[in-house]
């Protein structure tokens, strides 16, 4: 096991308490993992909203055993593949439908459309921003606290030792500030301006979780977006450009983000451990080295409509690709099962700095 001892003397408690522990849950590296984001990582948050942000039909989900259940891919998310390399005997639950009991092992708070900021996605319909879902976990800990019959040094111990995974950004570029025709955001700032007001934002969104008891935090930089099927459809008719005007603008958020764990890591949050995912550098890694991994098609989406299949997203009923390993997107924005897996694996056990900051997801479950 993996487990302190302190921690242990707390699920021993909660098992003897009425929780039952099963044996595969005691063999878990880390006791629970909540989840904060958008839709690369929403399993079915935004299911019962009135947004176009769903993905609740077929053929999302296919490749998965429980169907569409809200995924935005073929089969697994990258938190569904981090959740079985961390050795939980389950994938996350999504927090619309999850309560009691259930909440300590853990729960998914994204949603496809959101941001950081609160009017991010609005274009789409309804979502549960990034203030809301720090909310919703507020939420959950002060039910959990029933289950600690109300210690909450007990509480904050075994909230200490959980996973915390937040993903946020890409849409406050991809649906605010580089969608014009919705949002004035892009003549209020510069990028580098705009870069700093998210950061200020996400400060204090990443300061309450802490607050709330996360210690063990991974922060997620937002990828090569510049280089998805949505905006290879919709600015360039060369399949091999991207737009790098997108793609300098989340550099800045990016490094700003990394100094920021540097902040985190340096005593600004005493006892944390925040590292810092590149999901930028891997997607730029796997976009170039993809036909070394098996992949054949970079540049289209697996299903989807329009140049690239990259104009609408995969419609209800739609026959996507046969061959779903071979395509890294799986529709205009989103990776597929099998580029998923990948990210999540190199996330998890990397070697180099250059994914993982300080440290890896397995050094960091070990803490």
């Amino acid at each position: 096991m993996r487990f302190s001892k302190s921690i242990l003397v707390v699920l021993a408690w909660l098992c003897v308490s009425g929780w039952g522990c099963s044996q595969e849950q005691q063999q878990a590296q880390v006791p629970c993992f909540f989840i904060f984001g958008d839709s690369l990582v929403d399993n079915g948050n935004n299911n019962g909203m009135l947004t176009l942000a769903r993905a609740n039909y077929r053929p999302y989900g296919i490749d998965f055993p429980q169907g569409s259940t809200g995924r935005f891919t073929n089969g697994r998310t990258f938190v569904d593949v981090l959740a079985q390399l961390l050795g939980l005997p389950t994938y996350i639950p999504p927090y619309a439908r999850t309560r009691g009991r259930a909440l300590l092992r853990g729960v998914n708070y994204a949603s496809g459309a959101s941001g950081i900021r609160d009017e991010t996605g609005n274009n789409l319909g309804a979502h549960t921003s990034m203030n809301q879902q720090v909310f919703n976990f507020a939420d959950t800990v002060q039910q959990m606290r029933r289950f600690f019959r109300g210690d909450i040094n007990l509480l904050n111990t075994y909230l200490s030792k959980c996973i915390i995974y937040s993903g946020l950004g890409s849409n406050d570029y991809l649906n605010n500030y580089f969608m014009t025709d919705f949002y004035s955001t892009s003549s209020q700032y510069t990028p580098k301006a705009y870069a700093s007001v998210l950061i200020q934002d996400y400060t204090r969104q990443l300061t309450q979780i802490y607050q709330l008891g996360a210690r063990k935090v991974i922060v997620t930089a937002v990828g090569q977006i510049g280089c998805i099927p949505y905006q290879l459809a919709r600015y360039n008719g060369n399949n091999s450009r991207c737009n790098e005007d997108i793609n300098k603008a989340i550099v800045l958020f990016n490094s700003e983000l990394k100094k920021l764990v540097t902040r985190f890591n340096s005593g600004q949050l005493p006892g944390a451990k925040f590292v810092f995912l590149d999901s930028y550098q891997s997607t730029v890694d796997l976009y170039q080295k993809g036909r070394s991994y098996g992949f054949e098609v970079l540049d289209k989406g697996c299903c989807g409509v329009g140049r690239n299949n990259g104009q609408i997203t995969c419609l209800p009923l739609q026959q996507p690709c046969e061959d779903r390993s071979k395509y890294l997107f799986w529709d205009a924005f989103h990776p597929t099962e099998a580029a998923n897996i990948i990210f999540g694996k190199a996330a998890y056990s990397s070697n180099t700095q250059s994914y993982t900051y300080p440290i890896n997801i397995e050094q960091l479950a070990m803490l």
